[in-house]
């Protein structure tokens, strides 16, 4: 069933998921789409298969920064639905994916109707509360190259080790001058960590990436576990390159 591959969704309860399947679509989400703006209401919910969406802070500046990530292990636009909440952030594909998507007012009805579906929900919004406060830490006292190192493993663990990456778009998402990522990235690739070509990264050692990495990467495994418990992190390694818990 393709929507098992959500693990939100494979973790509802039997009958909840009975009485969604039958409103859930299947949506190819490219590269770069926008599927939400800041400050404006959400009329879709979505379940990712793969890939990687990006949750970003835009300033009055020009400058924006990514907050949190969500792939497989999540979903966007659940809480909002539930409590006709406006989202606070913009959100856009940042590695191309297949998703389930359902209307809100659907997710809104049974999370009316099952307090089990409900707390689902609410379980997955406090992981994601938790990755927006880790990545606060992360950003104000950690290095470039251990934040860009962090970022990779993240994108490691929901999309595997072939990530559509410009240099450019990393570092407007960690809020740091391009020539910072360019550095990091070319030492990385010195090393033999990663391999970098026209927009393209390839991670060739996970391994020696992590251990570049600041403890943020593992501080994000550890707070799915804790709110999930062990067997939901494991439940879809293959689809996510390697969840390491």
């Amino acid at each position: 069933m393709p929507h098992s591959k959500n693990r939100i969704l494979s973790g509802m309860s039997p009958a909840d998921l009975r009485a969604l399947q039958p409103h859930l679509r299947l949506v190819e989400l490219e590269h770069g789409r926008v599927i939400a703006e800041n400050r404006q209401h959400v009329h879709q919910v979505y379940f990712p298969h793969g890939g990687i969406l990006s949750c970003i802070v835009e300033l009055k500046s020009g400058f924006a920064i990514e907050t949190s990530m969500i792939g497989n292990d999540g979903v966007f636009g659940a809480i909002q639905a539930i409590d006709d909440r406006l989202s606070l952030n913009k959100v856009l594909v940042q590695v191309p994916s297949r998703s389930s998507v359902v209307e809100a007012a659907v997710v809104k009805r049974l999370a009316d109707l099952s307090p089990d579906f409900r707390r689902l929900i609410i379980k997955y919004e406090q992981f994601t509360l938790g990755q927006v406060q880790q990545t606060t830490a992360c950003n104000a006292l950690h290095s470039v190259e251990e934040r860009t190192c962090t970022w990779l493993v993240r994108m490691y663990d929901l999309a595997g080790r072939d990530l559509p990456l410009t240099q450019e778009f990393l570092a407007q998402m960690m809020g740091v001058q391009r020539t910072s990522v360019s550095g990091v990235a070319s030492r990385l690739q010195a090393e033999g960590l990663i391999d970098y070509h026209r927009g393209k990264v390839r991670i060739v050692s996970i391994d020696g990436v992590q251990r570049r990495a600041c403890e943020c990467h593992e501080a994000v495994r550890e707070q799915y576990v804790d709110v999930f418990g062990k067997v939901a992190a494991e439940t879809f390694p293959e689809a996510s390159g390697s969840i390491q818990v």
